[in-house]
């Protein structure tokens, strides 16, 4: 998808947005304790949650946090960010930006350097990684942390064949986005992280009509209510269960934290 068709899938999406990617009551802040601990963020750190959308995950690391300054929203929708409050918490603060744009310094941000900025399964819709990631490294302070959480090149989903070959034909390697990393000069680690996901079948169903995946808006809506059949066929049980694994591409920059 280009720019301008993921923006657009977003923004279609966004009232509903949290709906659909609220799996169930535990997977929120167990995600944000996972970004939070691999980011050994604390309430000092000056941090920015790059392609944040709706701020789902943001409000959560807030809550856990407590920080002292503003936890910066960074997405380029404003349909995504107005489902933040209005006014938004004081500990969160909306800016209408991409990474591209933060990397490139054509957005101003409050603070001249970041202790700490991730982002969340959004790598996949910057045009040139390699690039953006530089580029955001450079916004970091010394000892600051940038972490990338992404989905592996394969998964486990109940989805139709065709949506998991696609995947697998347009997800980026997390061993290339740790090697962007080093290349932009920061200490680079791969982990994973999984969680165990438990979901009712019709909800599910519901969510991939939705497309809540941007993966699931290159599909016609025919091709989608066939791998819906499909997906019905091959999953009669009422409760779907299965794996959600994550790769964490962490970097870290040289020096001591401020």
């Amino acid at each position: 998808m280009d720019g301008r068709d993921v923006r657009g899938h977003y923004e279609g999406l966004a009232a509903e947005y949290d709906e659909n990617w609220v799996y169930g009551p535990d997977y929120v802040p167990w995600m944000s304790g996972r970004i939070v601990e691999a980011l050994r963020l604390g309430p000092a750190d000056r941090i920015a949650d790059i392609g944040s959308g709706t701020g789902l995950f943001t409000r959560e690391v807030a809550r856990q946090l407590q920080p002292r300054s503003p936890i910066l929203c960074v997405d380029p929708s404003e349909a995504m960010l107005s489902q933040l409050e209005t006014p938004p918490p004081a500990d969160l603060a909306p800016i209408v930006a991409s990474a591209e744009d933060v990397a490139e310094g054509r957005t101003h941000l409050p603070y001249e350097h970041l202790d700490a900025m991730w982002l969340k399964e959004s790598v996949h819709h910057v045009a040139d990684p390699a690039h953006t990631l530089r580029g955001l490294a450079d916004r970091l302070a010394p000892g600051g942390r940038l972490l990338v959480v992404m989905l592996p090149t394969t998964i486990q989903y109940p989805l139709f064949e065709a949506a998991l070959a696609r995947f697998e034909e347009l997800q980026p390697d997390p061993a290339v986005i740790e090697g962007h990393l080093r290349a932009a000069g920061l200490e680079a680690e791969l982990s994973h992280v999984d969680h165990e996901l438990h979901i009712d079948r019709d909800r599910y169903l519901g969510m991939v009509r939705a497309r809540y995946m941007s993966l699931l808006s290159t599909f016609r809506d025919s091709e989608l209510e066939k791998g819906i059949e499909e997906m019905r066929v091959a999953h009669p049980e009422p409760v779907l269960v299965f794996p959600d694994r994550f790769a964490f591409v962490l970097g870290r920059r040289g020096g001591e934290s401020s």
